[in-house]
């Protein structure tokens, strides 16, 4: 059977697609080479409030601005929001963990989010607002809400701010001099929610390793797998 050529014009209008494919093939191919499933479960520790020793109702934290991306906020009539794709539950890693931790009687978990992404090196991250347990009627809000963001330098970061609230017991707050990552409050102020305990911390992530970043009453477990071919 006779061999088929294009013609001319048609070879070069076919060269010409390539060349202009070949950036978006390469970006492509680096995505790929820097490909993770990205893994996250919050856990709340199933503990008196009266027995945690900090003593945080003072407190108020500067309220997140600037918050484009959701992990998962769940909304006061029960439905998520997020900007990610997420991986069904039973492909995640951390389902198990989370499980077992919630099989042990001292744990609840409030969250599971698995989703694949690229994270090349310099990779600078946006922060996701997180949004959940028992929704607070008085504040408007969710019992554990904040924010993480992911970096890659050399090797992945991940900056945990999340605030553990409960209804207020004591609604008129004195002033209090403002500590870092703190507001201040004005005498007399009244909210409808204080602050249990927080999570602020940024840890340095190794593949394939469940990481545990905690505060008295609540957890963050973490987990990154590279995604080969």
């Amino acid at each position: 059977m006779p061999g088929y050529a294009l013609p001319g014009k048609a070879l070069i209008t076919f060269t010409a697609a390539l060349l202009a494919l070949a950036p978006l093939l390469a970006t492509a191919q680096e995505g790929r080479e820097h490909l993770y499933r990205a893994e996250i479960v919050i856990v709340e520790r199933i503990v008196d409030p009266g027995n945690v020793e900090e003593r945080m109702a003072s407190r108020m934290p500067e309220p997140a601005t600037n918050v484009s991306k959701q992990v998962k906020v769940i909304r006061e009539d029960g439905s998520v929001g997020t900007t990610l794709r997420l991986a069904p539950d039973s492909d995640l890693r951390l389902q198990s963990v989370a499980q077992r931790l919630e099989n042990s009687g001292r744990y609840r978990v409030l969250m599971t989010a698995g989703w694949y992404q690229s994270f090349p090196p310099d990779y600078d991250g946006e922060p996701m607002q997180i949004a959940v347990g028992d929704w607070l009627a008085g504040a408007g809000h969710r019992e554990v809400e904040g924010q993480i963001t992911i970096d890659r330098q050399r090797y992945l970061h991940v900056d945990v701010h999340l605030n553990h609230w409960q209804p207020a017991a004591n609604a008129v707050y004195p002033v209090q001099a403002s500590a870092e990552g703190d507001a201040q409050q004005a005498a007399g102020s009244v909210r409808p929610a204080e602050l249990l305990t927080w999570i602020r911390e940024t840890r340095r992530m190794r593949s394939e390793e469940v990481h545990f970043l905690d505060s008295p009453t609540i957890g963050v477990l973490v987990f990154f797998r590279p995604v080969e071919g």
